[in-house]
């Protein structure tokens, strides 16, 4: 939207052909930097296929990462 709030008009499930896709992507708006975040519990364990993606997303210049609070999420979205 304009005035910056989020707005989603419909949240589906999308299928990609990538295997260890994150569960959650986008983009940084301060500098459009592409984030992806790989959703877990605190058990859950992160396939080596997502591994792999996001250590490929990184090298790459985006920001990526496991989050297992909110406060992982925000962390990754706000590093440099």
């Amino acid at each position: 939207m304009r005035d910056g709030t989020p707005y989603i008009h419909h949240l589906r499930r999308i299928s990609v052909a990538v295997e260890g896709y994150p569960d959650l992507s986008g983009f940084r708006r301060s500098d459009g930097k592409a984030v992806f975040i790989e959703v877990k519990t605190k058990t859950g364990r992160v396939s080596k296929n997502q591994a792999k993606f996001i250590k490929m997303a990184k090298q790459a210049g985006c920001l990526a990462g496991v989050a297992r609070s909110v406060e992982d999420a925000i962390r990754i979205i706000t590093e440099d």
